[in-house]
């Protein structure tokens, strides 16, 4: 089965160039995906295959076409997931708490990508599980999926580049006094539990900027924006001022269950230009049922203590 990438005529503006050229300069490819289209003889010129260095005429129909991919290392299983958009290139959903993004070392099944695998599998859509980005098993909210190698490479440049929008809720033990305020401070791996970050002055670069949007007798709720995207950020630059997350069984210094049973954290708004059509992608979510629930209680019981 083949993926078609683009199909394009070419115009005046691009009559006479070389083929590599409007492959690297128009449609942005990495020198592996050329590899790739040229491999799989996959560059046609008025449906013929033809040479990059080939030098094209104004009216010529231009088709880069990939052999399609698959996830074939992982096990398809119903594992239900919210699809928020999709289209040839891109996937976008709402993760919900406890769905781990990937298979790794223990938990090769019952993942998002278990889930997303089958479905295509159901719907006969043929394509490679490319996540952009990832968050946190316990962590809920908006996720993007490339279908193919173009798209990934692109999306991961806006990664690399911190153009890619990305902005969460969420719950803190305490009330922070400031309105606002950014978070400095590198982070690396705890020297006795490797699964566990800090800040730490040999960690690498880290900034989250935050901002209160309501306080209560017993927390506060707060709007992020990652400048960075270091593993556990968000988690560890709050636990490092002194508020870490409700529910947040590694970072926490109290006991949450009888308020939320994972950490309030919620990936609320998602941003990218398209890798295809180059038109800005926004997408926001609401704050989950157990958030929501957990900020009326806090609401009730600041009511309680003002009585």
């Amino acid at each position: 089965m083949k993926d078609e990438l683009y199909a394009l005529t070419i115009d005046q503006e691009w009559a006479g160039k070389q083929i590599k050229e409007v492959l690297q300069k128009r449609l942005h490819m990495s020198r592996r995906v050329i590899r790739k289209l040229v491999a799989a003889q996959g560059v046609l010129v008025n449906g013929e295959p033809i040479w990059l260095s080939w030098r094209l005429a104004e009216g010529d129909h231009l088709r880069l076409i990939l052999p399609a991919e698959e996830s074939v290392d992982i096990l398809p299983e119903p594992i239900p997931f919210q699809n928020v958009f999709e289209d040839e290139d891109v996937l976008v959903v709402e993760k919900r708490a406890g769905l781990i993004v990937h298979p790794t070392s223990g938990h090769w099944t019952g993942t998002l990508a278990n889930g997303v695998v089958y479905d295509w599998q159901q719907r006969g859509i043929v394509a490679r599980f490319r996540p952009v980005h990832r968050i946190d098993q316990w962590t809920s909210g908006l996720l993007v999926i490339a279908k193919n190698h173009h798209a990934h490479q692109l999306l991961s440049r806006q990664m690399m580049e911190r153009t890619i929008d990305r902005a969460y809720t969420a719950i803190v033990n305490g009330v922070l006094e400031r309105d606002e305020g950014l978070v400095v401070g590198p982070i690396g791996r705890n020297d006795d539990d490797f699964r566990v970050r800090e800040v730490r002055a040999d960690g690498q670069e880290a900034s989250t900027e935050y901002r209160v949007t309501d306080r209560f007798a017993e927390g506060t709720q707060v709007d992020l924006k990652l400048h960075t995207g270091r593993t556990h950020q968000i988690r560890v630059h709050m636990k490092h001022l002194g508020h870490p997350l409700f529910g947040d069984a590694m970072y926490g210094t109290t006991d949450d269950q009888r308020w939320i049973e994972r950490q309030a954290l919620h990936a609320k708004l998602l941003g990218f230009v398209h890798p295809r059509s180059g038109e800005k992608m926004l997408f926001q979510s609401p704050l989950p049922e157990d958030m929501c629930r957990l900020v009326e209680r806090l609401k009730g019981n600041s009511e309680e203590r003002e009585d």
